[in-house]
């Protein structure tokens, strides 16, 4: 789907077959889709309590392939098919039954979820009488509705107490939930966070996967060896970019590991899905998002007389419109003003290609620019050494600051550094580096390095006799 968050699509596209038959595929309204299924497989003179019971099942089983991406994740061109030993039975241009239509009008917005989990409940269900299985039983609904259960009741029944019914769930289109851009070292986003997590959790049944120390939607180091790691174990380009293939491949892998698509689905969180980036940002937006491009904007403007040096002030005001107006018109994006995701791409790896010309070893007194990659636990290259040789070169004048061992190597003591230099310079302490952080010890550093350095002639500071 093309939201974290299920919803109601508008249309349906269902395989009239098995999965690998080669046979037609017919869109369809997703109601007339549920009507259709109702009407084939129940019967329109059993206990209203039953039918209902019977289409909640139905609407849950269908969401559960469109949410999940079942068939899309496996290179198919439908959401699901009308083979009853893979799905619900459709027969294409039948007539439905007016009763069941009327109640599928009613409630083809409302689903079930297993309680604390937000996927569609994969809710399984077979005839009851020529065919058994786990979950709902189509023919004894019939018994129950006519012991005087309700449709909530039924469905206790067959799948557990702890059963809820979304109720007015939002209709929309169904589309990929491949971003439709690369993703790489760098790149930041509520996409790059939902890998995370899943490659993660995917890592717990692959544990040659390493961790991603901080699932928090910026395409790091660490993210990067994950996804290459995985992409060696299912025979995929090992190149450590998240394309469309290695996108799907590892929603198809965590699927499976989570058994989204069984009843005994571990399920998906709320806070695994909740949105922590915005997808754009513009006049009278404040904060650490405007910190970025604004200090990404005041470094560029040194090569290209075209874009304005512009203050680093987190404020998202004219000045800094007009800086992100004349950097789109530089790179031949659309004027908006505003900071989207191509523009933020646009001015990131714009950034990232002077900053890479640049070797990153520490020589004292030089201030090199932010690295374009987050530092945090687990980082480990040239620049965390840099760093480290600036934090224990401020630690000389500002004692609350711990020195660390230049290794090279990010852990627990420089985070702990990090995060103390945070709290001297009044930024959020997260204990990450990113470029505000990097800006502000960079600059510090250069201060006391030449407010120690004296001119020729100047003054020493001591008396002479």
């Amino acid at each position: 789907m093309n939201a974290n968050i299920p919803f109601i699509p508008e249309t349906i596209t269902v395989h009239l077959g098995a999965p690998n038959a080669d046979a037609e595929n017919v869109t369809l309204p997703f109601v007339e889709y549920i009507s259709n299924v109702a009407s084939s497989e129940i019967f329109p003179t059993w206990p209203e309590s039953a039918i209902r019971a019977n289409i909640y099942a139905q609407i849950s089983f269908a969401l559960n392939r469109v949410y999940t991406e079942y068939y899309r994740t496996r290179g198919y061109d439908f959401d699901i098919t009308n083979s009853t030993a893979f799905d619900q039975y459709f027969v294409k241009d039948r007539d439905f039954f007016e009763n069941i239509v009327e109640i599928v009008n009613e409630i083809f917005d409302n689903y079930l979820v297993r309680r604390g989990n937000i996927e569609p409940l994969f809710a399984q269900y077979c005839d009851g009488s020529r065919v058994q299985c786990e979950g709902l039983s189509q023919w004894g609904t019939v018994q129950l509705a006519n012991q005087g259960y309700t449709p909530y009741e039924i469905l206790q029944y067959y799948y557990g107490d702890d059963i809820d019914i979304v109720q007015n769930a939002p209709i929309m289109g169904i589309s990929s939930s491949y971003p439709g851009r690369l993703l790489s070292v760098g790149t930041a986003g509520d996409d790059v966070r939902q890998i995370q997590i899943r490659l993660n959790r995917i890592s717990d049944n692959y544990p040659s996967i390493p961790k991603i120390a901080l699932p928090d939607g910026v395409f790091s180091f660490d993210t990067e060896d994950a996804v290459r790691r995985f992409q060696e174990i299912f025979s995929l380009t090992p190149d450590g970019v998240i394309g469309k293939s290695t996108w799907y491949a590892i929603q198809f892998i965590y699927n499976a590991v989570k058994r989204l698509n069984e009843l005994d689905s571990e399920g998906i969180k709320l806070s695994d899905v909740t949105k922590q980036f915005t997808e754009s940002i513009g006049l009278g937006d404040s904060g650490t998002e405007v910190l970025n491009v604004q200090y990404f904007l005041s470094y560029l403007s040194a090569f290209f007389s075209t874009v304005p040096n512009v203050a680093i002030d987190g404020i998202f005001g004219e000045e800094t419109a007009n800086a992100v107006r004349a950097f789109q018109r530089t790179f031949d994006l659309p004027i908006t003003g505003n900071v989207d995701v191509s523009t933020w791409d646009v001015l990131y790896k714009t950034y990232l290609g002077f900053v890479e010309t640049i070797p990153f070893k520490y020589i004292e007194g030089n201030v090199l620019p932010y690295p374009g990659v987050p530092l945090r636990i687990g980082s480990n290259d040239d620049s965390v050494r840099v760093l480290q040789e600036y934090l224990n070169y401020i630690s000389t004048f500002i004692p609350e600051i711990p020195s660390v061992n230049v290794t090279g190597y990010f852990g627990t003591q420089t985070q702990n550094s990090v995060i103390a230099f945070q709290d001297y310079a009044g930024i959020s302490p997260t204990g990450t580096v990113a470029s505000i952080t990097w800006a502000a010890i960079a600059d510090l550093y250069g201060d006391l390095y030449n407010g120690t350095r004296l001119n020729e002639g100047q003054y020493p500071g001591y008396a002479i006799e």
